[in-house]
């Protein structure tokens, strides 16, 4: 699943085709799944003739700044991503293949046209995506029920603090997840922080002590600003990361570091952990 990281990149994407264009024309699919809270019609007569002036994120949320209210708000769910017909697509999808070379790619919910020519489509294989309008996205649902996004609004060590002393009880891979808490943190983000921070994932939030705090806030800060940098390409993530090494759930995965992978589920979520590196 898209997250913070990829979504970033997807925002990027848009950011560099729309921003100071005028949407010259619009097709929308006719899903009332993907397209949620608004007709299709609704949705062409927001873009048709706005001039994009932005763009943002919070999370895995991301929407176009138009020139005029609402705006579109975009979720990739699943297997959702940005695509334009010159980019070279991250393959997002853990469905059907969508970078077969064909224009316009398969499975696209939203397809804009700038007057310059650039063109942006959102595909969404497995239909799990949402695009929505909202008068001010980062102000309203589901955006204004998140917690802090971790690359943009990553709160100072004490605050920090205070916002895990309310959660003492939760498991550490829970409280990950939770987005709530930390909005955009996926699976493979929560094992790859609590690695690099030297966490067991069961553990309570309230039994850490402040050394254990000050790791884990820098390392989800650090996984999070080293996958955005590397604009969430995996192949290009450093090896000795436990992502290179924790699909699969291969027996006998080791750690670049010869370190024994074990897979067990926290939070209901498989979860992949180094007995012999997280205490």
């Amino acid at each position: 699943m898209p997250e913070l990281p990829e979504v970033e990149y997807g925002r990027k994407v848009a950011h560099g085709v729309a921003v100071g264009r005028t949407v010259a024309r619009v097709w929308v699919a006719d899903d009332d799944i993907v397209i949620h809270g608004c007709t299709p019609a609704e949705l062409r007569e927001a873009l048709a003739g706005a001039v994009v002036v932005g763009t943002g994120r919070h999370g895995k949320h991301l929407w176009l700044e138009l020139d005029r209210r609402p705006w579109p708000m975009f979720h990739f769910g699943m297997t959702g991503a940005f695509r334009t017909p010159s980019d070279e697509a991250i393959q997002l999808e853990t469905g059907p293949s969508v970078a077969s070379g064909a224009w316009p790619p398969r499975f696209a919910k939203i397809h804009l046209w700038f007057d310059d020519g650039a063109q942006l489509v959102m595909t969404n294989s497995r239909r799990l995506g949402r695009i929505r309008l909202r008068g001010d996205p980062s102000r309203e649902a589901p955006v204004s029920k998140l917690g802090f996004d971790p690359l943009r609004t990553l709160p100072r060590p004490e605050q920090f603090r205070k916002l895990l002393a309310r959660r003492g009880r939760a498991k550490l891979k829970g409280l990950l997840l939770d987005q709530s808490f930390a909005a955009g943190v996926g699976n493979w983000i929560a094992d790859e922080v609590l690695y690099q921070a030297g966490l067991d994932p069961r553990r309570t939030v309230g039994s850490l002590d402040d050394a254990e705090l000050t790791r884990l806030r820098s390392r989800l800060r650090g996984v999070i600003k080293t996958a955005v940098r590397l604009d969430a390409r995996k192949e290009r993530f450093p090896k000795s990361w436990l992502f290179a090494h924790r699909w699969g759930r291969q027996e006998g995965a080791r750690t670049a570091r010869g370190e024994a992978i074990e897979f067990l589920t926290v939070a209901g979520r498989t979860t992949a952990w180094v007995p012999a590196a997280q205490s």
